[in-house]
This record gives C-alpha cells, sequence and structure tokens, in this order.
C-alpha cells in the first residue's frame, strides 16, 4: 500500500526526508515528488506549498499520479488556546474550513458539495498510542487561507467553531481533495504557536530551534502499524 505524505513548507520537508531509504524524486506539475520507504511502507512525500489552492492542486497531482491507498498531512499548526500548547499534537479528528460560506441554506465551513466536517480515518485515529498521552490532542483543526496571527482572528474562527484545538492553511483543502477522489485521508499537526498572544510570531520563529521531530516520529509508527 502507497501512502502519500503532504507538508506545506520546506522546513517540514527537510525533518520528513531523513526518514526516507531508497529515496528518488521526479517533478510533476511544478511538484517534487520524493519517493522511496519509511521501514517497509512506500511512501510519496511532497511539499505543497502554503495555503487552498496550493495543498489542493498539489493533493490532485499526487493523487492521479501516484494513487495512494492513504494521505497524510503533517506539519505545523497554531493553537486557539483550547487545550493544545507548543509541541503539542493534534490529531486532526475532524477538519473544516474557517472561511468558507456558500451562501444561504448552508451552513459556514460548509463546501459545496461537501460535507462540513471531513475527518480523519477513524482506524488510524483510534490506534492506542495515539490515545491516552499528555502531548496528544484529538479534535477540530480549521483551515483558511489567513496566517492566524491576531487574536481577533482567533476570535471570530473559535465563534464559528468553539472545539477547534488548531488552525492550518493547508489541511481542509487537502481533505476535500481526498474525499472528491474517494481517497482516505489522515491528519496530524504539530502545534507551533499561540496565535493572538503578544509573542506569537516569537513563538512561531523559535519553534523551528525546537525542531518539532515528535510529529515525524509518531508518523513512522503509525506507518508501522497500519
Amino acid at each position: 500500500m502507497k501512502t502519500g505524505i503532504i507538508v506545506a513548507m520546506g522546513k517540514e520537508l527537510d525533518l520528513l526526508l531523513p526518514l526516507m531509504n531508497d529515496r528518488a524524486s521526479v517533478t510533476i506539475n511544478d511538484f517534487k515528488f520524493h519517493t522511496g520507504k519509511i521501514g517497509n511502507r512506500e511512501v510519496i512525500a511532497m511539499q505543497s506549498g502554503i495555503g487552498k489552492v496550493n495543498a489542493a492542486i498539489a493533493t490532485l497531482t499526487l493523487i492521479e499520479n501516484f494513487h495512494p491507498s492513504l494521505v497524510i498531512n503533517t506539519g505545523v499548526a497554531g493553537g486557539t488556546g483550547k487545550g493544545a500548547g507548543i509541541l503539542d499534537v493534534v490529531i486532526g479528528r475532524r477538519i473544516a474550513y474557517h472561511d468558507c460560506w456558500c451562501g444561504p441554506g448552508t451552513e459556514w465551513g460548509e463546501a459545496a458539495g461537501c460535507p462540513r466536517f471531513f475527518e480523519s480515518v477513524p482506524e488510524i485515529a483510534s490506534l492506542g498510542f495515539l490515545n491516552g498521552k499528555e502531548k496528544i490532542k484529538h479534535g477540530l483543526i480549521a483551515s483558511g487561507d489567513i496566517f492566524v496571527s491576531r487574536s481577533e482572528d482567533v476570535a471570530r474562527i473559535k465563534s464559528l467553531f468553539p472545539d477547534a484545538l488548531a488552525v492550518d492553511m493547508e489541511s481542509a483543502a487537502i481533505a476535500h481533495v481526498c474525499n472528491m477522489k474517494n481517497v482516505p485521508f489522515f491528519c496530524m499537526r504539530v502545534v507551533s504557536d499561540t496565535p493572538g498572544g503578544e509573542d506569537n510570531i516569537a513563538q512561531y520563529e523559535s519553534f523551528w530551534d525546537d525542531a518539532p521531530r515528535e510529529t515525524f516520529a509518531l508518523l513512522t509508527e503509525i506507518l508501522e502499524n497500519i
């Protein structure tokens, strides 16, 4: 079974690629795909770029050219202050758009023809080593085309999704494409900063000094157990 792994940024890809063996690369549609193995699992890793459009095009290119049986989205996210602190890993049991409304008769976050909430594969989210640990949280991740840094942005998102644990700019778009193409999806993000805090930009920048290897160690464990 081939597994696609999508990250948004080069800093994230730099942490992922050393985990891969027998690595090769190919460029398709201006995206560079890295093929190889993590343990005994055949994987295709890629950097999508930041934002929903980049993420959607990248995901479709991945699916149509490599036909993975599972797509995993990982990397960093901002916390909402609702229980996930810096370096906590958030398992995105549900994923939603925080900047999508298609008009009367639809709910906020509900893209046309899609459910309001996308879901990660429950069989993976329920794996024992992902549950019952203080640094691993389970809940909702909200996505939109904005780097959330202001308290008013966090307040708006929480007014729409009070249970959101984290925010990012790609996961809902990746889940959306996977939903359309009937490919199982799983999302796992590590919290880099607390948007709206006085020092949130400093938090984000210094976060990379303590590179988020925890999430990629968990990724390896997931691939060994599915």
